[in-house]
């Protein structure tokens, strides 16, 4: 039991490792010439080569098959699924190409809090007049103002200095990450509905990555690759980045759906900024990202204290960074009591089924003992 109740943290971990791996790898092929709206085509379709006969051989030879009305209230959610499973990765890996991986995952980081504000919304989360409940609302919006003064709030360059990147292509590229930040947290969400209506984590998986294959192949042609030269993959890297890509984007959407099945979206998206460290320092040693230090800030704000923006971009950035892992604990402990009232729940549903039984055998046990002395009584009458 206690292993059983450790697994869905192991395995967000474990997935965290897996999405930085994407984001570095997707960041060294795009700089090498790979199309983002390409690249997300092919890895939606390795994707769906790769679940599609799992699926086929532990799901579908199934004796047990959904019923027709429980197939319609799945296809209905379904089909809302499938804009927002591509969306969210086509919108991700444009404003990789046109900012940076560190941007990439530390846009991330707001997913938390995002999750959190649209799950009040649906009422999958519940705000009471208690103080952890407060501090949900507290952590998330603490959350949300270090991402956006993280984002917009850049101090010196540490590593890389002679890189340069266009201002407006940054703000482009975090704008296109927020919008993929949006649409994964609409999705996380969309899960609960899916799974009330088809609990078969791989029999979902294969169906989003097949009709995400579909509408990505559709909205590469409508930006614009319709040459054959734009579909190559001309190189090892580019070859390797959408394998690699494929099988992680298949593994991802079925953990996820059933992370989100057994602790919720909220907890799910929680583990969303682990990513940010890894893709942060290898990020600036082997894609040569622009790294930015808060301490560099600082030194060269002591040696000219007349610059007063200096100071205030310093501590908005430094602010930012540290705004973001405490109000993510925040949430996370706001969201404690949640679990403890659904121990709770259980507890008394367990003691509750338990008093039944017995109830329900005492009864039985008094029946039969009246029945008992008739029955006897009827045996004798029919000797005599």
């Amino acid at each position: 039991m206690e292993m059983e109740k450790y697994k869905p943290v192991m395995t967000l971990d474990l997935l965290q490792f897996t999405v930085a791996g994407v984001t570095l790898f997707t960041k060294a092929a795009f700089m090498d010439g790979l199309s983002p709206a390409v690249f997300v085509v092919y890895r939606q379709a390795i994707a769906t080569l790769f679940i599609c006969p799992i699926s086929f051989f532990f799901t579908w030879r199934k004796a047990s098959k959904p019923s027709l009305e429980a197939f319609g209230g799945w296809f209905a959610h379904f089909t809302r699924e499938i804009p927002l499973a591509s969306g969210s990765k086509n919108t991700y890996f444009a404003g990789i190409d046109l900012s940076s991986s560190s941007m990439a995952s530390a846009t991330t980081n707001i997913v938390p809090a995002v999750t959190f504000v649209i799950s009040i919304i649906v009422g999958f989360e519940r705000v009471k007049r208690s103080l952890k409940s407060v501090a949900k609302i507290i952590g998330t919006c603490v959350c949300v103002g270090g991402a956006m003064a993280m984002t917009f709030l850049r101090g010196p360059k540490l590593l890389n200095a002679l890189l340069n990147q266009d201002n407006t292509t940054w703000l482009l590229g975090c704008f296109f990450l927020l919008i993929s930040t949006f649409a994964w947290s609409s999705w996380l969400i969309l899960q609960v509905k899916i799974t009330v209506h088809c609990s078969d984590h791989l029999y979902t998986t294969s169906w989003t990555c097949f009709m995400a294959t579909v509408a990505s192949f559709l909205m590469a042609l409508a930006l614009g690759n319709t040459d054959l030269h734009s579909w190559k993959l001309d190189s090892s890297l580019k070859l390797s980045c959408c394998i690699y890509s494929g099988l992680q984007l298949a593994v991802l959407f079925f953990l996820q759906a059933w992370c989100v099945s057994r602790k919720g979206p909220l907890f799910s998206a929680l583990f969303n900024p682990l990513s940010t460290v890894i893709v942060t320092f290898f990020g600036a040693l082997y894609l040569k990202e622009k790294t930015y230090t808060y301490i560099g800030l600082f030194s060269y704000c002591l040696l000219s204290f007349h610059n007063f923006n200096c100071f205030v971009r310093f501590f908005s950035s430094l602010l930012g960074a540290l705004a973001i892992i405490l109000g993510l604990y925040i949430v996370l402990w706001g969201k404690s009591e949640d679990y403890q009232e659904e121990s709770t729940d259980l507890k008394l549903q367990d003691e509750h089924t338990n008093l039944s039984q017995l109830l329900i055998g005492d009864k039985a046990f008094r029946s039969s003992e009246l029945l008992e002395p008739l029955l006897i009584y009827g045996n004798q009458k029919l000797k005599s």
